[in-house]
């Protein structure tokens, strides 16, 4: 209200005559000369004395009412209550704002962390999928080779026993009858090759390592025995003479 208006300004105006009155006063004032030794040490104490009565002034002092006009303080209310609007709804729109930021951050962090999920998941389906395959190759691949060394080591082993055979059956020949002449009974029983005992011991020995001994029954000829313990080939049990056991040379 224009009424209002004009009674601020008459109280606007009203203060500054009396600063002015204070301000003409204070300079028609005289000046005292301080002395040149005590000048600074006088300056500091009227400084102090100035602000020890301003503060008593200020501890003594009331608030003062800028107007008992209602409209006055009504549109002084209205001026305060606008800027107090204004500097929260500046406030609320930096917040939402923040807000807004932080959810977009938030929104790509989440999409980030599943596409960093949904890799880590290929990730290691695709490892799986190679262990698998690789457990799978390498199974088959060693079962084959494992099949094909057994072949192989079947075959050298009968190649092996065939050549052995072969040597023994042409320079080990069974005894013919009658050939010994000093002997006029015919063995009891009948004896077997020199290959049989040989592989007899090998087959012992082979399957049964703990216990590789051999008794020598009276199908064994005593020459082909006396030979392979002459040869080291075989040896005799430290305490039972007629059992028999082939060399350990692998160790």
């Amino acid at each position: 209200p224009v009424d209002a208006k004009e009674e601020i300004l008459d109280e606007c105006e009203s203060v500054w005559r009396q600063i002015e009155e204070c301000h003409n006063k204070l300079m028609f004032q005289g000046i005292e000369t301080l002395p040149q030794s005590d000048a600074k040490l006088s300056l500091l104490m009227l400084q102090w004395q100035v602000l020890a009565a301003d503060h008593r002034q200020w501890l003594m002092r009331n608030p003062e009412i800028i107007s008992a006009n209602p409209d006055v303080l009504l549109e002084l209310g209205k001026e305060e209550l606008q800027k107090v609007k204004n500097d929260l709804e500046m406030l609320l729109s930096t917040v939402r704002s923040k807000n807004k930021q932080l959810e977009e951050d938030l929104i790509r962090e989440q999409q980030w962390y599943e596409e960093q999920k949904q890799m880590l998941d290929a990730l290691d389906k695709t490892q799986e999928d190679v262990n698998t395959q690789v457990e799978k190759l390498y199974t088959k691949r060693g079962l084959s080779e494992l099949k094909n060394k057994v072949l192989k080591l079947k075959t050298y082993q009968k190649e092996l026993l065939s050549a052995l055979g072969e040597f023994l059956d042409e320079y080990f020949p069974l005894p013919e009858k009658g050939v010994n002449k000093n002997s006029s009974a015919e063995p009891a029983v009948e004896l077997i090759s020199f290959q049989d005992i040989v592989e007899m011991l090998l087959t012992k020995f082979m399957t049964t390592p703990h216990e590789p001994y051999v008794i020598i029954s009276e199908s064994f000829w005593p020459p082909y025995i006396e030979l392979l313990l002459r040869c080291e080939m075989a040896v005799r049990h430290p305490e039972d003479p007629n059992r028999v056991r082939l060399q350990a040379f692998h160790k």
